[in-house]
């Protein structure tokens, strides 16, 4: 699969929420961080404001629940019109359930792990996902630094996806940015969340492709992508 960029609207003007998904028209996701300040110290949108998005923009929204109460909430954003729907394995009482539930109402279902959470107790549950999001910074605030020491356990998980020969994909969020992303990439993520590196730059859908390219020429050198 070809790199895949999903540009974050935390880093967007909130006030122009539908021009700044313009903005980055030609992205393959637009990234939505739904926040609670329950599950983690910052309160973001909601059911409406994804809503509203998904009347205004045709770039498939990638919904990123950081919120308590996880296995109730996550449906009805797929009823709002998220494509992906990411659920907080720290935060599902029961992820089997929601994730299948998330794939019968039409969208992708995606499960993130904190950067402390490691992959391997839940090798089991990937076949029942269609993306796997490793955190690169500390869920909760967008802007922070990358955390170099994912990329270990980016390598180690994608070498669980080729164990098993499954169609899943691998996004990491949290300091995404040109400097980062071809580590990422050569790590064996291909799915990017970037915010402040494409909405930090003067011409936002010129970073989106920017960060594609540089994320395929970093894959296309990657012993993880030979074969594939």
């Amino acid at each position: 699969m070809a790199p895949q960029i999903s540009p974050s609207i935390l880093s967007a003007d909130f006030a122009r929420l539908a021009d700044e998904a313009e903005a980055v028209r030609g992205a393959d996701w637009l990234h939505v961080d739904v926040m609670d300040n329950h599950f983690v110290p910052n309160l973001t949108l909601g059911v409406p404001v994804v809503e509203s998005l998904a009347r205004a923009t045709g770039t498939p929204l990638d919904c990123h629940l950081m919120i308590a109460d996880v296995d109730r909430w996550a449906p009805r954003y797929v009823e709002a019109g998220a494509s992906s729907v990411t659920f907080h394995v720290e935060a599902a009482a029961a992820p089997v359930r929601l994730a299948r539930e998330i794939r019968a109402k039409g969208a992708r279902a995606s499960m993130a792990l904190k950067p402390a959470t490691p992959v391997e107790p839940y090798e089991d549950l990937l076949p029942e996902l269609d993306m796997l999001l490793i955190m690169t910074v500390e869920p909760g605030f967008g802007g922070q630094a990358f955390l170099d020491i994912m990329l270990p356990k980016i390598r180690r998980t994608r070498e669980l996806i080729g164990k098993h020969g499954l169609d899943l994909w691998l996004q990491v969020d949290g300091g995404v940015s040109a400097e980062t992303i071809e580590r990422c990439a050569e790590a064996g993520a291909d799915v990017f969340v970037a915010g402040s590196a494409v909405y930090g730059a003067k011409d936002p859908a010129a970073a989106v492709r920017a960060l594609r390219e540089q994320a395929a020429g970093a894959t296309s050198a990657a012993a993880w992508a030979a074969g594939h």
